[in-house]
C-alpha cells in the first residue's frame, strides 16, 4: 500500500494478535466472526495502511471481499467442472463467490465496473470473450484478477492459468503417427483462439517428427460443438482421398465426427480413428470410448484461486502465466491405419 509498503493478511494478523485464519474470515465478512474481532482486524488493517474500502475517503483494500467469477457459458461439462472447483476452493479459503454465468452474460459489459463493485475484492475470468485491450484496461486499474483458459495471448503482467495445449496435441498426433496414420484430419476450434493455434502447432510438430508435411486441405476451423464437429467431419470424410484419422478440438466435436463416420458406414477404429480433447464424461459414454487428451480442469480452478489469493494478499508472484500439463488417454477409438482403403 502507498506510504506503508505491502500489507498482507499475515501482517494484519500479527498487528491484531489474531490467527491468519481469523483475520481472513473477518476480511471476507464471514458470519462466524464476532463484531469485536472484526473491529480489531479493521483497526489493525487501518494502522498498517490497508484501510476498509467501505469507509468514505479510504483506499481500496484487496485483502478481503468476495471473488467475482465470470463464466459466460452454459455450466455443463468443461465449464461446470472448472467453476465447481473454483467454488469449492474459495469456500475452503472462506471467500464468498459472486457468479456471472450463462451465454446471455456474454453481451454484458462487466469488466469496466468491476473495480467499483461493493464487497468484491478480485475476479476470476474463464475464457473471457472480452478483447485483450479490455483486459489491459482492467489491469491498469489495479484490480486483481486471474484469467483461466485465455482466449488470446495475455500480456506478461496479467495472471493466467491454462493447459499445455501444444504438448497435448503433439502427444495425440504422435500416437496416431505411431499407428501408421500420415493423413490426419484436424477439426480445430475457432481460428482466433489461442488454444486452436497452440494445438495446431503441436499437431504440425508431431507430423514433422514423423516426416509428414501438413496439408491445409485436411484442416477445418469451427465452433467446438457436436453439430459443428459433425459438419466438419463430413466435409473431411467426403474428400476424394479421405483422412484415416480425425483429431477434434474437443470431445463434443469428436462425438459429431463419430456420427458422421457412422452415417458413411465407417467403423471406428477399423476404418477410421477419431480422437478428442478434454476428457470430459462424454468421452467415456461413446462406443467405442474416445481416445482424448485430459485437461486438468479441477486443478485449473484450484490454481486460479491460489494465484488470485496471492495477488489479493499482495505477495510477490514471479510466475503469472501458469501452464498445467495435459495427459494422453488412449481408449478404443484409435487403432492402426487401415491396410486397405
Amino acid at each position: 500500500m502507498a506510504g506503508k509498503g505491502r500489507v498482507t493478511v499475515r501482517d494484519i494478523a500479527a498487528e491484531a494478535g489474531l490467527s491468519i485464519a481469523t483475520v481472513s474470515r473477518a476480511l471476507n465478512q464471514h458470519p462466524n466472526v464476532t463484531p469485536k474481532t472484526r473491529e480489531l482486524v479493521e483497526q489493525a488493517a487501518e494502522r498498517l495502511g490497508a484501510r476498509d474500502p467501505r469507509r468514505p475517503g479510504s483506499r481500496r483494500s484487496s485483502l478481503g471481499g468476495a471473488v467475482f467469477v465470470r463464466c459466460p457459458y452454459v455450466l455443463t461439462d468443461y465449464f461446470g467442472v472448472i467453476v465447481s472447483s473454483i467454488a469449492e476452493t474459495l469456500d475452503r479459503h472462506d471467500r464468498r463467490l459472486v457468479l456471472n454465468a450463462g451465454e446471455a452474460a456474454q453481451d454484458a459489459d462487466v469488466l469496466p465496473g468491476l473495480p467499483d463493485v461493493a464487497g468484491v475484492g478480485g475476479a476470476i475470468l474463464i475464457l473471457p470473450p472480452e478483447s485483450g485491450s479490455e483486459l489491459v484496461r482492467l489491469s491498469a486499474t489495479g484490480f486483481p484478477f486471474v484469467v483461466v483458459d485465455p482466449r488470446t495471448v495475455l500480456p506478461r503482467d496479467i495472471a493466467g492459468i491454462s493447459a499445455a495445449h501444444a504438448s497435448g496435441a503433439r502427444q495425440l498426433t504422435a500416437h496416431l503417427a505411431k499407428l501408421g496414420h500420415t493423413r490426419v484430419g484436424v477439426i480445430g476450434g475457432p481460428r482466433e483462439w489461442l488454444a486452436s493455434s497452440a494445438r495446431m502447432d503441436g499437431h504440425t510438430a508431431a507430423l514433422a517428427d514423423a516426416g509428414v508435411l501438413p496439408d491445409a486441405r485436411l484442416v477445418r476451423y469451427m465452433q467446438p460443438t457436436v453439430e459443428h464437429g459433425y459438419r466438419a467431419a463430413g466435409e473431411l470424410l467426403d474428400l476424394p482421398e479421405r483422412p484415416t484419422a480425425l483429431v477434434a478440438f474437443n470431445d463434443k466435436a469428436a462425438v459429431g465426427a463419430l456420427q458422421a463416420a457412422t452415417e458413411r458406414g465407417l467403423r471406428v477404429p477399423d476404418d477410421l480413428s477419431i480422437a478428442g480433447f478434454d476428457d470430459i464424461d462424454l468421452s467415456r459414454a461413446t462406443f467405442p470410448q474416445l481416445t482424448t487428451v485430459r485437461q486438468p480442469l479441477q486443478e485449473m480452478g484450484r490454481m486460479a484461486v491460489s494465484l488470485l489469493n496471492r495477488l489479493l494478499e499482495q505477495h510477490e508472484v514471479e510466475a503469472l502465466h501458469v501452464e498445467l500439463a495435459t495427459e494422453l488417454v488412449v481408449r478404443g477409438s484409435t487403432g492402426p491405419v487401415p491396410s486397405r482403403r
